[in-house]
């Protein structure tokens, strides 16, 4: 067995999806999007980690209402484009030096927007899933970390159909390849090598 150092790595993504969260805007119009990747799901929650400086939380605490947008591997390029943007027109201090302010970033992502059902802000229609959810609490870390974990609630789940397995809500997982973020490097999913015992055929 290969011997273990201790090490002390400045971020601890492991492996986490890419999300592209979409929000409403303080004008009530405009759906703002944020790329993130601290964010999980269990059950009909999902859990999502936010600065405390950025536009996403800002708008939630507005308006709780949201669409999680999951990407596939071939969206690199467009997510880079938007990814050193912000929706706030003042840049805050702590960003300015990697961030400018884009007041369209669905245009500069090449993105197209899709109306939601349940909640406002609209869909990405790139993305192959889109899960419209709304805001049920949030939680501050601790004084050393400057941001929120948000509680959501799915409320609809949206799936292009080719990804879909016929006659079901399952997510066909041998036609999507979803987009993974770790340490700061994107990857696409590798090849199965196992399923759950739980997992259904």
């Amino acid at each position: 067995m290969d011997s273990s150092v201790v090490i002390s790595p400045s971020v601890h993504y492991f492996g986490t999806p890419v999300m592209l969260l979409s929000t409403l805007m303080p004008d009530g119009r405009t759906t703002n999007i944020t790329p993130i990747s601290s964010g999980w799901a269990l059950g009909s929650t999902y859990v999502l980690g936010l600065g405390r400086g950025g536009q996403a939380l800002r708008n939630l605490e507005e308006r709780p209402e949201l669409v999680i947008n999951l990407p596939s591997h071939d969206a690199v390029a467009a997510i880079e484009r938007i990814a050193p943007t912000t929706g706030s027109a003042v840049v805050p201090e702590a960003k300015r030096a990697a961030y400018r302010h884009e007041p369209d970033k669905w245009g500069l992502g090449g993105f197209d927007p899709l109306p939601s059902e349940c909640v406002t802000p609209a869909r990405i229609a790139q993305c192959p899933v889109q899960i419209e959810a709304r805001v049920i609490r949030t939680t501050p870390l601790d004084d050393t970390e400057d941001a929120v974990v948000v509680h959501t609630r799915i409320l609809r789940t949206h799936a292009h159909e080719p990804i879909v397995i016929p006659g079901t809500s399952h997510i066909d997982v041998e036609r999507w390849t979803p987009l993974y973020y770790t340490f700061r490097h994107y990857f696409a999913q590798g090849a199965t090598v196992g399923a759950n015992f739980r997992a259904e055929a």
